[in-house]
Order: structure tokens, then C-alpha cells, then sequence
């Protein structure tokens, strides 16, 4: 099949749409979080962006999108630095775009996937830590999972669907979220009354750009311009939606103030929610499953951090896992393949076996988020130690572990003082 122009603009524009999202996200947590750690967030995006570019470069896309010789365990090597992906011919999992072009539209996916945990680690882990973390977590969690979801592996051949991530990518990290938040242990003083937002205008302004960005991740996924890729968009936005009024009701009605953190946190749950169905079901049952995805996910917030006291400091474990999961068994109820010819039909359209297949999907990346990422960790803490000093931690990861700042005029951290120390 010839390449198609149309299809290859659009795939352009949703790869430049994703790559925003990871600022975005650096926005978005930043101005969650305590101002003595937003360099610190800052700088775990961007390295994590720059590293985990040159790793799918060099052999994750083959380790992932290679040709699979191990009975859909994994990848081979052939594309190693991208070598024999054509860039004036297509591959099979993309055919109307060039391969190089669905190499670079999967990297955003593979840069940003473990960049969520951010959330989670956020202003009491190592840098050099979570540098390890984001390798580790990538070679031993991301490529197995996407190649047995996407990539030829054994999950697609069992008929498990996910159009955009919510298995591979939200499931995953939310359970994984949860692994890591337990070895890490709070952080120091954590309570309600320290743990206050720094700006929240900048984190508004980060989950909206993620809400921009979000168009180009899942409509993206259609991987061609035409009426799947109309459908996500509308999709998307409508659960986004719901499940942001979800919160912002359910916030008030518990605290008797609306909340615009809880506005930005449903929006993105929302989000998060719809991704692996968006492909697949219609707008009407989109308004269902972003009522779903809304309560489920912020009563696991209310479960996670005030009954179990885990500090997950962004909430990474209910945002994107428990939303991840409602999404990606809605489409074992929901799904039509009047909607999108290559899906499967859901419960509602007489495959009564759909939504078991999508359970063990969702089963087995729980399983391998979690296990795989409080595995990981124990190795690391063994090792090298994973969590900063009380010392740096008390006075901000920005000053302890960069010597920078982000804001001039933090006189109550006696920065020029602790500037010197700490460079020396």
C-alpha cells in the first residue's frame, strides 16, 4: 500500500502533540508539589525525555516492534538504531505511513509511559536513582508488555485490544505507582497541611496543555486521518468532561468547597480512562464510562491515601491505574465494531467473551506494573539507595540534589547559603 499524504501529516501532528504532553506534565506536577522540588520535577522530565529517546533509538523499537522469533515474548534486533525501518515504505502495524514515522510516534509513547511515575516519586528520590528506575523499568516492564499488547506478542493474539495505552501504559504505571509509593515511604512531615500545592495556576496550565496534547494520543492511534481518528477525539474530550464534573462534585460535597485540583485531577483520570476504549466505543457510551472512570477513580484516591495512608504524592495509582482499568474493561461491555472495523464488539454487541479477554490483559499488566516495579526498587534501594538524605529533603531536591532554583526570592530556604554548600 502506498503512503499516504494524508495519513502522514496527521501522524506529524499527533507525535508533535505527545511530545507536548511531557512538558506539559512537567507543568502539571510541578505545580502540584511543594516549590522547593520544582527543578527538580523539571529536570526528571527532561533527562527522562532525552534518555529514553536514545534508548528506543538504539533497541527498544526493535525490542518491541522487531520481528517476534520467541512465541510472542519479544522483539528481535533487526531494527536496532533503526536500522531496515524504511522511511519511504511502510510497516505492517502502520501502512499507509512511513516506518520511521510510526517508530518516532511510538517513541512519545515510550518517553512518557515511565516519566508518569514522576508523580509518585516525587521531591524524595535520588536523581541518579531515578535514572536506573526509568532504565529498568523500561527494558523489564514497558517493551515486554507494548510487544505483547501491539506488537505481535501474545496478549494480541488472545484478543486483548487497547487502542492508545490503557493496558501498556496507564495500568501499568498505576500499579506500578503504588509498588514504588510503598518502598519509598512517605515523605518527611507528610500531612494535608504541609503538602500544599505551590501554584496552582501552573499546574492548571499543565493539565490543560496534557488535555491538548491528549487529542494527538489517542486519535494519533488510529495511525491514519479519517472517521476513527473524528470519533476518538469527540470520544475523548466527552469523558474528559464528565469525569472532571465527577470529581469537582464529589470534592465538594466532601469538603464543602469546589476545587479546581480536583477539576485538573478528573479531567486527566478522564483522560487517562478513556484511552484504551476511545478507538472503539461511541460518544454516547463514552458520557457512561467517564461516570464510571470518575467515581471509581476518586474514591480510590479517598482508599489509597486516607484509609491505606500511602503517599502517592500525584495520586498516579488511581488517575491512571484504577481509571486505566475501567477504561480497558469498558471495552469488553461497550466496543463496536461499527465504530472501528479492526475492534472487537463488546457485551452490548453480543461477545460475551470480550470483557474476560480484557481482564486478563488488564490482570497481567497489573501483575508485571506492580511486581516488576517493587522488584525493581528493592533492587535499587539494596544497591545504591533510593530515597535522598533528610537533610536534602528538608530543604527541597532543587538546592540538595541540582544547586539550582527555581524561584529567587525563597529567602525562608537561606538559598545563596545552601546554594554554595551544596555545589561544592
Amino acid at each position: 500500500m502506498p503512503i499516504d499524504t494524508g495519513d502522514t501529516a496527521w501522524i506529524l501532528v499527533a507525535g508533535s502533540l505527545v511530545l507536548l504532553m511531557i512538558p506539559a506534565l512537567g507543568l502539571f506536577e510541578a505545580g502540584l508539589l511543594r516549590r522547593k522540588n520544582t527543578v527538580s520535577i523539571f529536570m526528571q522530565i527532561f533527562f527522562g525525555l532525552a534518555l529514553l529517546s536514545v534508548m528506543w533509538f538504539v533497541f527498544g523499537f526493535s525490542l518491541v516492534f522487531g520481528p517476534d522469533e520467541t512465541g510472542g515474548l519479544a522483539g528481535n534486533l533487526d531494527y536496532v538504531f533503526l536500522k531496515n525501518v524504511p522511511w519511504d515504505d511502510s510497516l505492517p502495524y502502520a501502512p499507509t505511513i512511513p516506518g520511521v514515522l510510526f517508530a518516532k510516534f511510538q517513541l512519545m509513547f515510550a518517553c512518557i509511559t515511565p516519566l508518569l511515575l514522576t508523580g509518585v516519586i516525587a521531591e524524595r528520590m535520588k536523581f541518579s536513582a531515578f535514572i536506573l528506575f526509568i532504565v529498568a523499568w523500561s527494558i523489564l516492564i514497558y517493551y515486554p508488555l507494548t510487544h505483547w499488547v501491539w506488537g505481535g506478542g501474545w496478549l494480541g493474539a488472545l484478543g486483548v485490544f487497547d487502542f492508545a495505552g490503557g493496558i501498556v501504559i496507564h495500568t501499568s504505571v498505576g500499579m506500578g505507582a503504588l509498588a514504588a509509593a510503598m518502598v519509598l515511604g512517605k515523605r518527611r512531615n507528610y500531612g494535608p497541611a504541609i503538602m500544599v500545592p505551590h501554584s496552582i495556576p501552573i499546574a492548571v496550565l499543565g493539565s490543560s496543555l496534557l488535555w491538548l496534547g491528549w487529542f494527538g494520543f489517542n486519535a494519533g492511534s488510529a495511525l491514519a486521518s479519517g472517521g476513527v481518528a473524528g470519533n476518538t477525539v469527540i470520544v475523548t474530550h466527552m469523558a474528559s468532561s464528565v469525569s472532571a464534573l465527577i470529581w469537582v462534585g464529589l470534592s465538594w460535597m466532601r469538603t464543602g468547597k469546589p476545587s479546581v485540583v480536583a477539576a485538573i485531577n478528573g479531567a486527566i483520570a478522564g483522560l487517562a480512562g478513556i484511552t484504551p476504549a476511545s478507538g472503539y466505543v461511541s460518544v454516547e457510551h463514552s458520557f457512561i464510562i467517564g461516570i464510571a472512570i470518575g467515581l471509581a477513580s476518586y474514591c480510590g484516591v479517598l482508599l489509597i491515601k486516607d484509609r491505606l495512608k500511602i503517599d502517592d504524592a500525584l495520586d498516579v495509582s488511581s488517575v491512571h491505574g484504577i481509571a486505566g482499568i475501567i477504561g480497558a474493561l469498558a471495552i469488553g461491555i461497550f466496543a463496536s465494531s461499527a465504530i472501528n472495523p479492526t475492534g472487537p464488539d463488546g457485551l452490548l454487541f453480543g461477545n460475551y467473551e470480550q470483557i474476560g479477554i480484557q481482564a486478563i490483559g488488564v490482570g497481567v499488566a497489573a501483575a508485571l506494573g506492580f511486581g516488576g516495579t517493587y522488584a525493581i526498587m528493592k533492587v535499587l534501594n539494596f544497591l545504591i539507595g533510593v530515597r535522598v538524605s533528610k537533610e536534602v529533603e528538608d530543604i527541597g531536591l532543587d538546592i540538595g540534589e541540582h544547586a539550582e532554583q527555581a524561584y529567587a526570592d525563597e529567602e525562608e530556604f537561606k538559598i545563596d547559603e545552601d546554594l554554595q554548600k551544596h555545589s561544592k
